[in-house]
């Protein structure tokens, strides 16, 4: 199924809200695999970036509709996570 780290953890999401809460809580969010569940997003933080998770929680966003002219569709359903590490460790994102 998800057999590598690097398929759990899509990309970082930055937005304003994201980059406040790196900054204020140490807390980092990422766009994770619609299969994974907490503890393997925990398991490929913790690999990938070499640091220590305190906690993990998850958000799933759902398909909205879309339209473009006269052709209609949904967009991807979407997991977030938000990922708090503990004191002491930081995650550096360029």
């Amino acid at each position: 199924m998800l057999s590598n780290y690097r398929d759990i953890i899509k990309a970082p999401i930055v937005t304003e809200k994201s980059a406040k809460l790196a900054q204020e809580n140490n807390t980092f969010t990422f766009s994770v695999d619609v299969r994974a569940n907490k503890t393997q997003i925990k398991q490929a933080i913790e690999k990938i970036f070499n640091v220590e998770v305190e906690s993990v929680n998850t958000i799933n966003v759902k398909p909205r509709k879309k339209r473009v002219g006269k052709y209609t569709g949904m967009t991807n359903k979407v997991k977030k996570a938000i990922v708090k590490l503990k004191e002491g460790s930081s995650i550096e994102l360029n």
